[in-house]
């Protein structure tokens, strides 16, 4: 029984909450901040996946940049990548001098756990996982399911617009439609196996693949995809 007194007013609902949580990001590794050759380099990779560049959020890697004698534009370069559809969110790595730059121009400096980028090229050292997580359900639209340190098994299909993240191999027994992202923390070995190939993207250990970027010959079959000579490879089940 819930007593109530007089004097006593209930607490005002929260108008919001703060939670943590991963997402996948784009990573920019920027080597050079020359506007011109990253204007005409982001319009030949837009060419080929116009779509998957439409409003990314995406992450400035600035470990392979040295800073320039002539200083650096962050806000010159977030407004070339808005033209051309990302949204940056912020920078990581980086020397100290760099990072105090981008915040002066507002951008964020991201510790490296905070990012599971699409773009990483770190290799995995430590044994594979062994950890399955099966899904019973087919994952919709807007879902996203990850799996740490381990496999995901789904035994429906991935709709477009849902994603499918994992530290290991990626099963899944039905169309994949979505995105599927294994070995996220760079365990190159890892695959990813379904039984119809009809991805937005396919990635393993940073290595990606968009969906304009795989061949009809390879859409609508069972296959899998794992990685040769730092390369995706899309292979059917049915040899």
């Amino acid at each position: 029984m819930l007593l109530r007194f007089p004097h006593q007013t209930d607490p005002e609902p929260l108008p919001f909450e703060l939670k943590g949580s991963l997402f996948t990001l784009t990573v920019l590794h920027l080597f050079q901040l020359d506007p011109s050759a990253i204007e005409r380099h982001l319009t030949e990779k837009i060419k080929q996946a116009p779509s998957f560049f439409n409003n990314t959020p995406v992450v400035i890697d600035l470990e392979g940049m040295a800073y320039p004698p002539e200083g650096v534009d962050f806000n010159g370069l977030y407004e070339l990548l808005r033209k051309h559809g990302m949204a940056p969110v912020g920078i990581r790595n980086g020397s100290p001098e760099l990072q105090a730059a981008a915040r002066l121009a507002q951008l964020p400096v991201l510790p490296e756990s905070r990012v599971t980028g699409v773009a990483r090229k770190s290799e995995r050292t430590d044994p594979a996982p062994t950890h399955s997580q099966i899904i019973s359900h087919p994952v919709r639209s807007g879902q996203q399911i990850y799996t740490p340190d381990g496999d995901v098994i789904i035994l429906g299909a991935v709709s477009a617009g849902a994603e499918v993240i994992a530290d290991g191999n990626i099963h899944v027994y039905g169309v994949l439609r979505g995105r599927a992202l294994a070995g996220v923390k760079g365990d190159a070995e890892t695959r990813i196996f379904c039984q119809s190939l009809e991805a937005e993207l396919i990635s393993i250990a940073g290595r990606y693949r968009v969906s304009e970027q795989i061949s009809a010959a390879d859409r609508g079959k069972p296959t899998q995809i794992r990685l040769v000579e730092d390369r995706l490879v899309i292979e059917s089940l049915n040899r």
